[in-house]
């Protein structure tokens, strides 16, 4: 059987089927008994558990690169865009990965300005405010130093 890895982590973290479902929107029955059994992954024990923060989840679905960037293990949109859902909200691993680095959420998107597609690497990303500054910056260069070849 192939198990989703997003399923796979929340069964390792010890979550019961029903939560699981409810947190990523899935059928416990169809979906989360079937790879709980798989894994060989003994029932959850009832009561309430500490939830991992979105920041939390997001070092879980990182890897570094050889280049110094990092990548996205999780779940991806129709675009390549990296994706985790957290207490029925859907968060941007670029999103994330800017919040954990600047401490605050974007002004608009947050998008890679690294120069690598799809980079979750934090501190590799801007946001509106930052993009608005390089074109600010780039203009005085213009002006200053004439076109870019």
């Amino acid at each position: 059987m192939n198990v989703r890895a997003d399923v796979a982590e929340l069964l390792r973290a010890g979550l019961s089927d029903r939560a699981i479902g409810r947190e990523l929107g899935v059928d416990p029955i169809a979906t989360v008994r079937p790879a709980r059994q798989a894994l060989g992954i003994p029932k959850s024990k009832p009561g309430r558990r500490p939830t991992a923060t979105p920041e939390d989840l997001f070092w879980r679905r990182v890897k570094p690169t050889d280049d110094d960037h990092m990548e996205w293990t999780g779940h991806h949109g129709a675009e390549g865009t990296p994706l985790l859902r957290h207490g029925g909200v859907l968060h941007t691993g670029y999103r994330l990965a800017f919040r954990i680095a600047n401490g605050r959420d974007p002004d608009g998107y947050a998008l890679p300005s690294c120069g690598r597609e799809h980079c979750v690497k934090p501190g590799h990303h801007g946001d509106r405010a930052d993009r608005a500054r390089e074109k600010r910056v780039d203009a005085l260069y213009a002006d200053i130093f004439g076109p870019s070849a």
